[in-house]
């Protein structure tokens, strides 16, 4: 008898870390020039005014104000309005 379990597939399987990807500012909420408002992989949301496009596609903040979220030709925005 083994005094082991079988060191199969199943057991050495460990799943990679998490990338942290999502929307980090929701719509209403106040932001400040440089902070970053999403981590995507590819353009689930598109850059509207007051919002720069990093090389890794996160979209951030060039002004302060507040975010906002819209739809323009069925694509989803982020846009930063100053008040």
């Amino acid at each position: 008898m083994s005094t082991h379990k079988a060191g199969g597939k199943a057991s050495q399987h460990v799943s990679p870390a998490g990338k942290r990807l999502g929307v980090k500012m929701f719509g209403g909420e106040k932001v400040v020039k440089g902070q970053i408002l999403v981590r995507q992989r590819g353009n689930n949301f598109s850059k509207g005014v007051g919002v720069k496009e990093g090389r890794d596609h996160s979209l951030y903040s060039i002004a302060d104000g507040v975010a906002t979220y819209s739809k323009k030709l069925g694509k989803k925005v982020i846009s930063v309005v100053s008040k």
